[in-house]
């Protein structure tokens, strides 16, 4: 989530910027009359297919006209819902919004967790993290929550133990016990499944992996578990903006049985409602 992405990730994104940009004179405030659209901007998987459905199926019924506009990058939504040229964004969880509005100083706030999207550890080479082999080399997301998230999620099986005291901003340096000896290559989130053959495994966000065809219940060899997981992803807005009708009525949507349903049917396990 630190950087944008290369090549042509960024085109696109800076086309979509200027997109964005050029629409900002008819963006909303908190204020905003309920007949505009809202602007959503999200990751491709699940969030905009989430809010697809939400536009395909219920939006229209419940009078709410939804504007969905897909990046690829973990830096634009909130910078696009900062300045305003976007309404919400769908696409983080709170530590990470809260890292990024403390480097950045934006106010960005959550409205509601949406659902779960459990980061998991995959490998072509092996069947568990029993079997890695010593010194192998195990890619990790470079963005300051999810890297501590990923170590996380190898100490809580034993694979590795951290400091005490290392939380959500951990890093390599935080690894108190290595006994595998296991080198770390951190990349952007967004490259990490490109890049799994050329690793022992990687840490990779649920998003990211559904995207380039990976299932993470089926084919995680480590799956974060849903109880008490405080990496939900959320409805972003900036801050003012809560109780703009059109958002409350996205969000009220978006806690809807038929789209805990579509979230069920659709991903089976891979992505969980978290209402």
């Amino acid at each position: 989530m630190r950087n944008v992405l290369k090549s042509t990730a960024i085109v696109a994104t800076a086309g979509l910027a200027l997109t964005l940009t050029a629409c900002s004179s008819g963006s909303s405030s908190a204020g905003s009359s309920p007949d505009q659209p809202l602007t959503v901007i999200a990751s491709p998987t699940p969030h905009a297919q989430i809010l697809d459905y939400v536009k395909k199926n219920l939006a229209d019924k419940a009078g709410l006209k939804l504007d969905v506009k897909v990046v690829t990058d973990y830096v634009t939504p909130n910078t696009a819902v900062q300045d305003g040229s976007a309404d919400a964004n769908f696409f983080q969880h709170v530590p990470y919004l809260e890292d990024f509005n403390k480097k950045h100083g934006t106010d960005v706030v959550s409205v509601e967790a949406v659902h779960l999207e459990p980061l998991g550890l995959y490998s072509k080479k092996v069947k568990s993290p029993a079997d890695l082999p010593s010194g192998a080399t195990v890619g990790l997301p470079n963005d300051a929550t999810n890297e501590g998230r990923a170590l996380k999620l190898l100490a809580d099986d034993n694979v590795i133990k951290l400091k005490d005291g290392a939380g959500t901003s951990a890093t390599p340096a935080d690894v108190a016990e290595n006994p595998k000896n296991l080198k770390w290559k951190e990349l952007d989130a967004a490259q990490l499944p490109r890049s799994l053959g050329d690793l022992d495994a990687a840490v990779i966000n649920g998003n990211y992996a559904i995207d380039s065809g990976l299932t993470p219940a089926k084919d995680a060899i480590l799956l974060e578990k849903a109880q008490g997981n405080p990496y939900a992803n959320i409805l972003a807005v900036k801050k003012g903006h809560e109780n703009d009708p059109r958002v409350v009525k996205l969000a009220q949507l978006l806690h809807s049985d038929e789209v805990k349903k579509y979230i069920d049917d659709t991903f089976k396990g891979s992505v969980i409602a978290a209402f």
